[in-house]
Parts: C-alpha cells; structure tokens; sequence
C-alpha cells in the first residue's frame, strides 16, 4: 500500500492525553504490579506466568489475544482490526528481562518495584516491560475515550529477546498471514542522554565466534618444554593479528564487500547528531578513540563493520607466576555487521581465513543476527517523526542506524515493511544490570507516544 496523505490535526488526541495525565497515578501502580513478575528466560523463571498475565491484559482491553508457541519460549500476541481502510501498525517488545545478578548490588529487590526519587526500580522497568506497558496503556487511552483505535494494531510479545532472539525469525515465517502490517514500531532502548527523543531506522547485526587452539595433553614445564611445545595463546594471538592490523583495518578476504554505503539523506541525519566525543573519552578515561583515528563517530557506530576480541583465555591467571607453556587456549569474538551484509557469508570468509593462516585452529559459530535498515524516506517515515514530536514537543534525532544489534531484520526482510525503534526510558535506565530503573515522566511520555503514534498513523489516508 502507498500512504496518500496525512491529515495534519487529529483533535481526538488532546483527549487522549488528558485521559493520560488523569490517570497517572494509576498506571504507575500498574506498572508496579506488573514488574513484580519475574520472567527470567535465561533461567526459565516465570515465563509462561507472564505470558499468560499478558493475554489476560490484552483480552481486558478488547483485543484478540493468543500464545503462540515456538521452538523455544511462545510469543503473546494481540490484535484490534475494526478500521476498514486505515493502516495497521505492529508493536513489537519483549516480556523476558535479564537475570538480576549480582543480588547484593540492588538498593532494592529486583522484583519488588520501589519508586524513588521520581523512578520506577525494578528488573524490567525500562528493558522492556516499562516500554511495552507503556504501548498498552496508550491503546488502552484511547479505547477508554473514545471506545475503539484510531488504526489497527498488531501486538507481538516475544519471550527470547534478552537470549538472541533464536526463534523470532521462525516464528515471523510461519505466521506470515497473521502479521501483515504496514509499518512496526519498537519501544525499546533509552533516549538521548539529554532527554531528546530518538528514532532509529536501523541496526548493526552480529556474527559472533570462537577460536579454539589445541597443543600438548596437558600444561607442561615452560623451562624443560618451552621452545618444543607450541604454545596455543601465541597461535591464537598470531591468528588474531593477521584478521585486524594496528590501523585498525580488517583483513579479512571479502568482509567489505556488501557494506552499503550510507545515502546522502542518512550522512545528512547522522552529521545533525551530537558529537560527544570528548565526552566519551571523558567517562571512559580515554586518551582517545579506536583505530582508524579520523573515522567519524557516526560512521564508527552506524555505517562500518567492526571486529572485536570480547576475550582471550588461557593458561594461568592467578596470583605470582606458575611458569607453563599451557596445552589450550580459545577466544571469544564478535563482527557487528551493517547493512547489506550477511552474516552466514561473514562467518564463511572468517572460517576461511583461518583456516588459511592456522588450520589447526578451531572455528566454532556461537550466534548471529542479520543486520537492517529503514530508509530515512521510507513509507510512515515522516508520520512516526510528526507523532514523536507531539508527544515531546521536541524534534526528535534521527539515526539512520544503532550500533547495537536487535532482531529488526525481521520486519524489514522478512515482511518486507518498514520499521521504526521509538524509545521511551530515560539514558541512564541501567538495563542488564543493577537497579534498573525508568523515570516516571519518561513512562509517562511513552504512553503519550504511543498514543501519538496510534492517532498518527490513523490519520493516514493510503491505497493500494
């Protein structure tokens, strides 16, 4: 379908959003309730009791709700298509949360919500129960006002985002027919750290490895064996010098060949960003930046692959000396790919490569995901971006592309639509560790986006 027009005031809002602020202080303490439920999909820890809890508040506000398994945790997914004509927008998040370890680092229990000083904290609170709560709460303001969606909508829970998503592109194949939708949306990740809103049309994938070197049975004497035995750390780190030099260049045969090159508009965007690079190296006590030394920041986290050594292990680490020439050694690496590139045909060349330089050397594939875009002028581009601003009361950045790595690939390859990430938690939410949290006024200015978002796209006047 092709978006025609966009009516540009939508009064039914400005009720919406008066709804929203009536009932504030009810929806916080619903979003306690909900955060009090673990489910912890590492550990398979209440899983299935979210799941169910979901399409009891799904079924509460009128829409058709169902658990759909998969090969690993199921999926909750909810749908309302009573407006002939008008678009359908799929809201996508994730009811699994990390593990909450290390306990004693938490002010309070992870899974017993505490409000302090403004925030909401609790596992969960902004990665991602916080923002897809918010998402319900908004179709749930607008049903109350004015008793149906400005749009359609398609909910899509997933239970393995915080494991790698190994079943969400399997389950989006099989289920086609039920997730046709113009455009998705995602509320996930933290705004800028001043507080603008951000939209993202895309992400870096990942192919991540490992390489394990094999010598002696067993550690032996580095006096009475060294010079004989080969050492399996200086294989590996022979190896790892040959795939990425001290330019910081990567030399592998072929890993650059499909990197797309950004557009114009997407270099435009991403030159409008805050550079913060002195603040980076400011936090992070750097003397300065990653090889290559004039690469822009933008490019760095946007548009170029990387190759990274997540860790290399090995021999003796404990206290003094133990003088051992060690019998194995392996390392953990990750390439996070943009767009165009394929991580199977990556990890292929990689596999290659070492097995021309050390052929000994096991290769070992641990997880990969394909990488994805939205064009900055797709379809709904500029309808996402009017909603945001709504909401906010702010231009939101635009960022052609996040250096981090969520399933995306999946709208945008897989149902071929166009795909947005519209964050709602604050910078500094600490996801994946202790005392995550959300703002309140963030919670709160998600539920106006999204309900932004609904009337939006409801607006949207398209044909086929």
């Amino acid at each position: 379908m092709n978006v025609n027009t966009i009516q540009s005031e939508r009064p039914e809002l400005s009720r919406v959003f008066e709804h929203i602020d009536a009932n504030r202080d009810q929806f916080v303490n619903r979003l306690l309730d909900y955060l009090r439920h673990p489910s912890i999909s590492a550990q398979n820890i209440g899983m299935g009791e979210v799941a169910e809890l979901l399409v009891s508040m799904l079924t509460r506000l009128g829409l058709q709700a169902q658990i759909i398994p998969t090969s690993g945790y199921p999926v909750v997914m909810g749908r309302w298509e009573r407006a002939p004509g008008a678009p359908t927008i799929l809201l996508y998040g994730h009811y699994d949360v990390q593990p909450p370890d290390p306990l004693g680092a938490w002010i309070s229990p992870p899974f017993e919500p505490t409000v302090r000083d403004g925030r909401v904290y609790a596992r969960g609170a902004g990665d991602n129960k916080g923002q897809h709560f918010a998402q319900l709460l908004a179709l749930e303001s607008h049903l109350a006002v004015h008793g149906r969606l400005p749009c359609n909508v398609l909910i899509v829970l997933e239970g393995e985002e915080e494991t790698g998503s190994p079943h969400i592109a399997e389950f989006v194949r099989t289920h086609r027919d039920l997730l046709r939708t113009d455009l998705v949306v995602t509320a996930d990740g933290p705004l800028h750290e001043s507080g603008r809103p951000i939209i993202t049309y895309g992400v870096r994938g990942i192919a991540a490895f490992e390489l394990r070197a094999r010598a002696a049975n067993r550690d032996v004497h580095s006096g009475n064996f060294g010079g004989i035995v080969p050492n399996p750390i200086w294989t590996l780190v022979q190896l790892l010098a040959t795939m990425k030099n001290a330019d910081g260049e990567i030399t592998i045969n072929g890993f650059h060949d499909d990197v797309m090159v950004p557009t114009e508009i997407e270099r435009a965007a991403a030159a409008q960003l805050p550079q913060n690079t002195e603040e980076i190296k400011r936090d992070l006590a750097l003397a300065g930046l990653d090889y290559p030394a004039d690469r822009p920041l933008a490019d760095r986290l946007m548009f170029c692959p990387t190759m990274t050594i997540n860790g290399l292990h090995g021999g003796y680490g404990g206290p003094g000396s133990k003088t051992i020439v060690p019998h194995e050694a392996f390392v953990k690496c990750d390439a996070r790919l943009v767009e165009r590139q394929d991580p199977d045909d990556i990890l292929r060349k990689i596999e290659a490569h070492v097995g021309r330089h050390a052929p000994d050397v096991e290769f070992v594939r641990v997880e990969s995901t394909p990488p994805s875009r939205t064009p900055l002028d797709a379809p709904f581009s500029s309808v996402v971006q009017s909603a945001v601003r709504t909401a906010h009361g702010i231009e939101p950045l635009i960022y052609p592309s996040l250096g981090a790595t969520l399933p995306d690939y999946v709208f945008t390859k897989i149902l071929g639509v166009p795909s947005f990430v519209v964050p709602y938690a604050n910078a500094d939410e600490a996801n994946h560790a202790p005392n995550e949290n959300i703002k309140i006024d963030c919670f709160l200015r998600g539920i106006r986006t999204g309900a932004a978002l609904l009337d939006a796209v409801g607006g949207v006047i398209h044909s086929s």
